[in-house]
């Protein structure tokens, strides 16, 4: 009951900081704009007022973006650490995140006036071929795929990967192109793209949450949750549809932006014990507020120019991935 309160607590007062975060990043940025101006602009939109039209179609969509990105990078990383029992999974680090950028530079160099909406099923499959790639690898040894081979083969898969993505970039001329989704960041993100990424995250957000319960037994284990009835192939399944579409989409939006689903599954973890009823939801929240903040300080820490959304993370993540690597080998 205790961490029941305590998660309950940590949701609701990260919902406030998202949404304070979020109103003050649509009102910072290389010119501010008055709380007033934002708020007038949300509430009694002004077309012919150039705020409000900075504000409405320029800051907000990529604030949204940011969000929903944050909390299916988050999420993706804690299902998947939740049903392979690995605490290094995370979708930059397992090859999902290089797969949908390869996927998305192939859609530029063969396929350039396809619309988005196919780039973004593109990515999808990217995402999954990245996922297969490196457990295919990982499992080419006696031993099967222990969790540091799978880390391993994600590195060498990702390094390939990004690789082939920038020879592709070079060859056919399109490399200003996949620039974006090199560096990761949401420079650019319109309604246009918010809309196709929102209804996919939220149902695979929704999904993820309705299977916590059966990630929680998963996570303690194949045989225990075998011995409790528990269908583990099925679990898998739904969970890695889940992992694809969420890293699949936010790579098709704001590029391969790593670490996050590393970081906070594990806070969350700490914070509110080892069931997933409880880790998803505040994973999401607080892999939301870090996107929100992350984005804010990309454009305000050197404008006009904006540092990459990706370094931001990776500057919190490498020290954190040296930190559980360590432990893990310990561990062993």
């Amino acid at each position: 009951m205790k961490q029941f309160f305590i998660s309950f607590f940590i949701f609701s007062a990260g919902i406030a900081v998202l949404v304070s975060l979020m109103f003050l990043s649509v009102s910072g940025g290389s010119s501010d704009i008055p709380f007033s101006v934002v708020r007038s602009a949300l509430l009694h939109f002004d077309p012919t007022d150039m705020r409000h039209l900075v504000v409405a179609d320029l800051r907000l969509p990529r604030v949204v973006a940011s969000a929903l990105v944050g909390a299916a990078l988050s999420v993706a990383g804690a299902v998947m650490q939740g049903t392979t029992g690995n605490p290094l999974a995370d979708s930059g680090l397992l090859g999902l995140n290089a797969g949908a950028g390869f996927a998305v530079a192939l859609c530029f160099a063969f396929f350039p006036a396809a619309g988005y909406v196919y780039i973004v099923f593109a990515s999808f499959a990217g995402a999954a071929a990245g996922a297969f790639l490196v457990n295919f690898v990982a499992s080419m040894r006696r031993g099967g795929a222990t969790h540091m081979r799978i880390v391993l083969a994600g590195a060498a898969v990702t390094a390939l990967l990004a690789a082939l993505s920038q020879g592709i970039a070079l060859y056919f001329n399109v490399a200003q192109d996949i620039m974006f989704w090199t560096v990761g960041g949401v420079a650019g993100v319109g309604w246009r793209q918010v809309a196709v990424l929102a209804p996919c995250i939220l149902a695979a957000l929704l999904t993820s949450m309705l299977f916590s319960r059966s990630i929680t037994v998963l996570s303690f284990g194949e045989e225990v949750a075998k011995g409790l009835g528990l269908n583990v192939s099925f679990v898998r399944l739904v969970s890695f549809v889940c992992v694809t579409v969420l890293a699949g989409a936010s790579v098709a939006v704001v590029g391969a932006v790593g670490f996050v689903g590393l970081i906070f599954p594990h806070l969350a973890k700490f914070i509110t014990g080892a069931d997933y009823r409880r880790i998803i939801p505040v994973s999401a929240i607080l892999g939301a507020v870090m996107m929100v903040l992350a984005d804010f300080a990309s454009r305000t820490l050197n404008p006009p120019a904006e540092t990459p959304v990706g370094a931001f993370a990776a500057l919190i993540g490498v020290p954190f991935f040296l930190y559980l690597s360590r432990r893990q080998k310990r561990a062993t």
